[in-house]
């Protein structure tokens, strides 16, 4: 028998008895749907969390020094301890980097605190993140902006209290209308609005748009950190082929500027977003081996009723088997008709969970901040999940039909 014929053959008998079909491929639905569920949501979150929390957090082609990691999942108390005993980041600090770093680049200082801020009219809006920062923390962090202006260097100089808010404190505070030139109040202290952020969404479900930056050297040095103490010093690279000479020549300068000896550790970190994304990366792999393991399990429980289905199959059409060997079918024709068979029907249902796990992920995607990003290899690794099950749960039927004794076949009643 030819693969198309056996292959229209196994689509016959599908569609001959369609509730027995849907209960023998149900088990490769359900495993293939949440495969690629389980596969579309973790590498939407992958892709997100290297692009949008690389570039909106961390900023690309940049080395960050802090006084602890961006994010840390270690969890050790020792560890927590020490690093609340290290000093902190001053301006001091920035400006003696700045005038010795030899990488080519740029540096921006930032320092943030959620705080409530006031509109006119006595409008108010709470959990706004507020951020002291200087002029070339627009152009690290490839922030741009809606309309108006960022602030300028001079005004950052002498701490100009001026300010860029998010969409959503403009929409807020002012109702629609253009916010530029207008007053907000950040802790008791009056700011003019020079420019609104592009929208910019949500990251994890925070909005990023709920947010003010101001020079770190207006009245926000004091409020947002302890006076001259900032949370984060970033030098931007041109190119990220820079970047390694650059994370050493940073690292080497804050241990000269710590005055650390050899023998003893930093005191500070310093990172790439590679390395703020490392925990990530450890996280990921594991979701990525585990996740798709445990839903494998359905597939397993899927393969077994394929089995037993194809077996009581070959029980069914024992003389059909024997009137097809006397007609002088082979061995190796008996048994390709029925993997074919298998492998038709749990294709069938791998298509099926395909399309159902994209479903369901782009459907998560939509009710929730989690994100979803059909990779093409694992629809291929469906369609290949989805046949082999089947083939390999049809083998031992295949054989048991194929080892049949015509003559005792034909007798089979």
């Amino acid at each position: 028998m030819h693969i198309s014929e056996a292959v229209r053959t196994a689509l016959t008998m599908i569609w001959a008895h369609k509730l027995r079909s849907f209960f023998t491929i149900l088990g490769t639905v359900v495993g293939v749907t949440f495969l690629i569920a389980v596969i579309t949501l973790i590498q939407g979150m992958d892709s997100y969390m290297r692009d949008a929390f690389a570039s909106q957090i961390v900023g690309s082609n940049s080395v960050m020094v802090r006084r602890t990691p961006t994010m840390d999942m270690n969890g050790d108390p020792a560890v927590a301890r020490e690093q609340r005993l290290r000093p902190r980041l001053t301006f001091e600090d920035a400006e003696w980097l700045q005038g010795r770093i030899e990488t080519p680049g740029v540096i921006s200082i930032s320092s943030s605190t959620n705080g409530t801020v006031d509109g006119p009219d006595g409008r108010t809006i709470e959990n706004v993140q507020i951020t002291g920062a200087n002029s070339t923390y627009f152009r690290v962090r490839s922030v741009n902006l809606e309309t108006g202006r960022a602030f300028q260097q001079q005004e950052d100089e002498r701490g100009v209290p001026v300010v860029v808010i998010g969409t959503d404190v403009a929409d807020a505070l002012f109702e629609g209308t253009n916010p530029l030139g207008k007053t907000i109040r950040i802790h008791g202290f009056p700011y003019q609005v020079i420019g609104v952020l592009e929208e910019q969404g949500t990251l994890f479900g925070m909005s990023l748009d709920s947010q003010v930056i101001g020079p770190a050297t207006s009245r926000l040095n004091g409020f947002v950190n302890p006076r001259n103490i900032l949370d984060q010093i970033t030098f931007q690279v041109p190119d990220a082929r820079y970047l390694p000479s650059a994370l050493v020549e940073i690292e080497g300068l804050m241990r000269v500027r710590r005055q650390l000896r050899p023998e003893v550790a930093n005191n500070f970190e310093v990172e790439t977003a590679e390395a703020a994304l490392a925990f990530w990366t450890r996280v990921s792999q594991i979701m990525f081996v585990a996740l798709p393991g445990l839903v494998g399990i359905s597939l397993v429980v899927g393969a077994v009723v394929i089995m037993n289905i194809m077996l009581v199959s070959v029980t069914e059409r024992t003389r059909e088997i024997g009137l097809r060997k006397s007609l002088g079918a082979r061995r190796k024709d008996i048994m390709r008709q029925f993997i074919i068979e298998a492998g038709t029907l749990s294709g069938l249902g791998g298509l099926i969970g395909i399309g159902l796990g994209a479903a369901l992920a782009v459907i998560v995607a939509a009710v929730s901040p989690m994100p979803a990003q059909v990779a093409p290899w694992s629809i291929a690794l469906g369609i290949f999940l989805g046949a082999g099950v089947g083939i390999g749960a049809g083998a031992y039927p295949a054989y048991r039909a194929a080892a049949l004794d015509p003559i005792e076949a034909l007798r089979h009643e």
